[in-house]
């Protein structure tokens, strides 16, 4: 038997046995302690697609195997909600928040990344991930994840052709970086049609979900080869600099002020009459010219302006929805949305805002 024949034959079998332990207990674990069936297509995923994309970014080095290490995390935050999902019942809005701050953690690492590395030899790399990485909010999106994680996918486009375009016929590694990570995202709406079609599937004869249901997942690990991070402690006493360039900076600054000609003097306060010890004979004793007294400032209007409170804002102006002024308000959800419209938060202090859907900016 040839090893295509063998191969393909393991792919048949696998499939049965997924299809048997889905039927058996509506995609739960087939025996006890075991994944379910949806949780190990999840892996498979992981172990293959992201295990190449991960590979890839090792052998470019550098910030992009840095970045890659964020989004291998995220994809881990997300098999956790997932295996929470096949034991437990759907939860609360509340805690379905807490379950999925994880992987809003990763995304928003990945974006930040991107931002503080903007001089990055491979920022084309950090922009592609960047603009796409929010695919792996898919778990909180009802009813077509599937989409949702496609149009995030085409959201990198613009970057992963740039990817293509500069290193096409150059070096292959970066153009097979680009397929790996677009394959990860392509299984993904595959795998979501498959065991998600309009969202998660919870678990009905399951447990009441809690927030701690989810295991964290590991952080994001350091580059392979990198140093490792100094120990905690202190920081090491800043080192006064020599007497001798203290005296060569001082010298510099004198010679500076004096090429300056006639403006050297432009910075002298202006002596008025009475402050003259030859013009005031009050002076002549003492040679002490008495100060002004500052006025004092009046610090009411500042605490008026502190003392007043704004009251909370929650609509929708035009294509805009206002957040504004929220405390302690962990009940808002953004249902009715549009691609055309935007959301603005603005001083929300202890809140949670969920929008259900897609926009075209928060």
């Amino acid at each position: 038997m040839s090893a295509d024949r063998l191969e393909a034959l393991c792919n048949r079998l696998e499939a049965a046995l997924s299809r048997l332990e889905s039927s058996g207990a509506g995609g739960a674990a087939a025996a006890e302690g075991e994944p379910a069936a949806f949780v190990e297509a999840y892996d498979q995923i992981i172990s293959e697609k992201v295990g190449a994309f991960l590979s890839l970014s090792q052998q470019i080095g550098g910030d992009v195997q840095t970045q890659a290490a964020m989004v291998e995390a995220g994809f881990k935050a997300v098999r956790s909600v997932l295996v929470t999902a096949s034991k437990c019942k759907q939860p609360s809005t509340a805690v379905l928040q807490s379950l999925l701050q994880p992987i809003s953690q990763q995304i928003s690492a990945c974006q930040e990344f991107r931002e503080q590395n903007r001089r990055s030899n491979f920022f084309n790399h950090l922009s592609a991930i960047s603009e796409s990485v929010p695919a792996l909010g898919w778990v909180s999106v009802t009813p077509k994840p599937g989409p949702y994680v496609k149009e995030m996918s085409d959201a990198g486009q613009f970057y992963t052709n740039r990817v293509l375009k500069e290193y096409k016929g150059n070096d292959q590694k970066h153009v097979d970086w680009v397929k790996a990570y677009l394959g990860a995202m392509t299984e993904t709406v595959a795998y979501i049609k498959q065991h998600h079609t309009t969202g998660v599937s919870w678990n009905r004869q399951g447990t009441e979900a809690t927030a701690t249901a989810a295991a964290a997942p590991a952080p994001a690990a350091a580059p392979a080869g990198a140093p490792a991070p100094p120990p905690g402690g202190a920081p090491p006493p800043v080192t006064a600099a020599p007497a001798a360039a203290e005296d060569s900076a001082a010298r510099a600054g004198l010679f500076a002020a004096l090429n300056q000609g006639g403006g050297v003097t432009s910075g002298l306060k202006k002596v008025s009459r009475d402050q003259m010890t030859h013009k005031n004979p009050e002076l002549r004793g003492s040679s002490v010219v008495k100060a002004k007294e500052a006025p004092v400032k009046s610090t009411t209007s500042t605490s008026r302006t502190q003392a007043v409170k704004k009251p909370p804002v929650f609509n929708l102006q035009g294509n805009k929805w206002c957040v504004e002024f929220q405390e302690n308000n962990k009940e808002i959800v953004i249902e009715e949305t549009a691609t055309r419209q935007v959301v603005y938060i603005y001083k929300c202090v202890g809140s949670t805002i969920q929008v259900k859907g897609k926009v075209n900016n928060i």
